[in-house]
């Protein structure tokens, strides 16, 4: 489904892409019914979504309407974040309660590309970041990448391996920046680094006795590249904002950033890695809620794939998949649902839904009712 460089396995944990998609057609009557099987009755069921702002969200917004009969209340901030204090608002809205959440992620089937989306409202279809905040809240730490990946080099000298690394990647008294891990990459000399040469605006080191069998045969002068693992670096980074905030989702990824910057798929693996703290964040809030206390409670999480409209589409063909759900019965029975469990429960689930309404039945009807005089 997508490439590394580095194995990310430790970071994104259990979560699967492949055979785990539905498109959103299917999933939100699937949900439907399985909350019906829960209890929830219909008519009653208010469902709230968490999405960002990006217009390529409306469609899953369209169908949520359609099969639960009503608009859903706006759980989400930009990028996907859940804001926690509408928990009581949202309480106050329905008998039983519905929260879907999403981070997402534009896909190209043209250029086989995640991360990028055709906006149909430009003047020539023109592609962009999606999502274009987290794609924002990104490019610094890839530009800080590619600056540190183009500036530590491969130097041979009398049969010795040797990195030449600029001296701003060996400053550690920065406040912010790329920072190297110099134990894993330089070797020592007594328990102490030594550089072997100055130069007046790098200079060498002896490289780590592990890493002389994965650089051999390299040119001398190579740069490092895509030598400089995850593992060997990370970042820090003056973020300025409050929870929920301007910089929420910058604090969700820092900690894992090195394997975002390195993969090949780096907005697809940050939108999964927000949905699942998210998640982590969020189901707590709902567990103690007091506006949800008797109430029957369903919330989702899961990522959002838009595939980029094509010629006579009017929305994305976006597919949906769940990573995890947390529910509460009236009787206030809590558990949750890790994602193999959550799709098999949703796959067993009909796609058929006799509840769901006629859209431009309902306009119609809104058309044609007699005026009602405000003034």
């Amino acid at each position: 489904m997508f490439k590394s460089n580095a194995d990310i396995s430790h970071v994104l944990g259990e979560f699967k892409l492949e055979n785990r998609l539905f498109r959103y057609s299917s999933f939100v009557p699937r949900l439907y019914n399985y909350c019906k099987s829960l209890g929830f009755e219909p008519g009653k069921i208010m469902p709230s979504r968490a999405f960002c702002s990006d217009e390529s969200q409306g469609y899953p917004i369209i169908l949520i309407s359609k099969h639960f009969g009503t608009f859903p209340f706006n759980h989400g901030v930009v990028g996907g974040v859940v804001a926690t204090d509408r928990h009581g608002p949202h309480a106050e809205h329905g008998k039983d309660m519905v929260i879907i959440n999403a981070s997402h992620v534009g896909y190209d089937p043209e250029l086989k590309e995640f991360g990028v989306y055709r906006r149909m409202c430009t003047e020539h279809n023109e592609m962009s970041d999606s999502c274009g905040k987290v794609g924002n809240v990104v490019e610094w730490y890839t530009e800080e990448y590619k600056f540190a990946i183009n500036n530590i080099h491969i130097h041979h000298k009398n049969d010795e391996m040797l990195l030449v690394i600029d001296n701003q990647l060996l400053d550690m008294d920065r406040k912010e920046g790329l920072f190297i891990h110099v134990d894993k990459l330089i070797k020592s000399d007594n328990d102490e680094i030594k550089p072997v040469h100055s130069y007046s605006t790098s200079k060498s080191f002896r490289l780590h006795d592990g890493l002389v069998d994965y650089f051999k045969g390299s040119k001398d002068g190579q740069v490092i590249g895509d030598g400089l693992k995850p593992e060997y670096f990370y970042f820090k980074r003056e973020i300025k904002g409050d929870i929920e905030g301007q910089s929420h989702i910058e604090n969700n990824l820092l900690r894992v950033m090195p394997w975002i910057v390195s993969n090949e798929s780096p907005l697809l693996v940050a939108a999964m890695i927000n949905t699942q703290v998210e998640f982590d964040r969020t189901f707590r809030t709902i567990a103690k809620e007091k506006g949800y206390r008797g109430k029957r409670v369903v919330y989702i999480a899961g990522l959002n794939i838009d595939i980029s409209p094509q010629e006579g589409q009017t929305f994305p063909l976006t597919k949906f998949v769940p990573w995890a759900a947390f529910v509460q019965s009236a009787d206030g029975h809590q558990f949750t649902l890790e994602q193999d469990e959550l799709y098999q429960i949703l796959a067993q689930q009909s796609d058929e839904n006799p509840d769901k309404i006629n859209m431009d039945e309902a306009i119609r009807i809104m058309e044609s009712v007699k005026e009602v005089k405000i003034f």
